[in-house]
């Protein structure tokens, strides 16, 4: 950003920040040109320096700034420690189409400045009103000191959930993968192509016989307070696991599985 400015010889330096609150309050407002630079990858696989190295520029003969608008002051606080005091700015805090670089300063700072903040103000520093969005957000940020507002209410604060209303994760929100050289760096769903029954299995059939039955009678003590359709969805899991498993659990909960989807192996067990 760009602005001119001079500065009287002798000049109280906190005599500015007063030239400032009276200008505004006059309708005198300051403006400053907002610009950025933009490099492409492509650009950047080709640069001389390491393009988000903090020591070097980007000539503006070969990236132009390209103004975005102009950056206004035009409103003094009315109470300086509510909307100046607790005011908490952070580089994590974006807004879609908005990324994040790999420059090092920036990404350390991504996480120290809302630790640093939570340190400072609490927990939910972002319910405060000079922190809060102007629009709804969906989130699941619950509890904590000086939690306002409903709190999240009834809905549960995990994803997946079976609960109407709850926010859900959306991936055309995703942050694009970043490309270095030969090498992509993205975020990955960890259960694509995992295993997550066989070794669950194995240890099921180590289990002597009383030990399997002592196993089902526990998870049915706490899955018979679900409602049907979590019981159903999780003897997917059991089933997946080991046949016998899964048909000792249905039979504690007293829910009968067809045993032509079992195959050969549906053979009645106790609980």
């Amino acid at each position: 950003m760009e602005e001119e400015s001079t500065q009287i010889k002798g000049e109280d330096p906190d005599h500015a920040t007063h030239d400032l609150f009276e200008a505004i309050a006059q309708a005198d407002y300051p403006k400053w040109r907002m610009c950025i630079q933009v490099m492409t990858e492509e650009q950047a696989s080709k640069h001389p320096d390491n393009p988000f190295d903090l020591t070097k520029v980007w000539k503006q003969g070969e990236y132009p700034l390209i103004e975005v608008g102009i950056l206004e002051l035009n409103r003094n606080p009315e109470n300086y420690f509510a909307e100046v005091e607790q005011a908490a700015f952070s580089p994590s805090a974006v807004v879609p189409g908005v990324s994040f670089s790999p420059d090092k300063m920036l990404q350390a700072r991504i996480i120290s400045y809302p630790d640093a903040q939570r340190y400072r103000l609490g927990g939910n520093y972002q319910q405060l009103p000079v922190n809060q969005p102007k629009c709804p957000v969906m989130h699941y940020q619950r509890d904590g000191f000086m939690a306002s507002g409903n709190n999240g209410g009834s809905i549960p604060n995990y994803e997946p959930n079976s609960a109407e209303g709850t926010p859900k994760e959306n991936p055309a929100y995703a942050e694009p993968p970043t490309h270095l050289g030969d090498v992509s760096v993205d975020r990955y769903n960890h259960r694509e192509g995992n295993d997550d029954y066989t070794q669950a299995g194995n240890l099921y059939r180590l289990l002597t016989p009383e030990q399997q039955k002592r196993l089902a009678h526990n998870i049915v003590g706490s899955l018979s307070q679900a409602r049907l359709d979590i019981q159903m969805r999780q003897l997917c899991h059991f089933f997946r696991a080991d046949v016998s498993y899964g048909r000792r659990v249905a039979e504690g909960l007293g829910i009968s599985i067809d045993p032509s989807m079992l195959g050969a192996t549906a053979q009645p067990v106790g609980i």
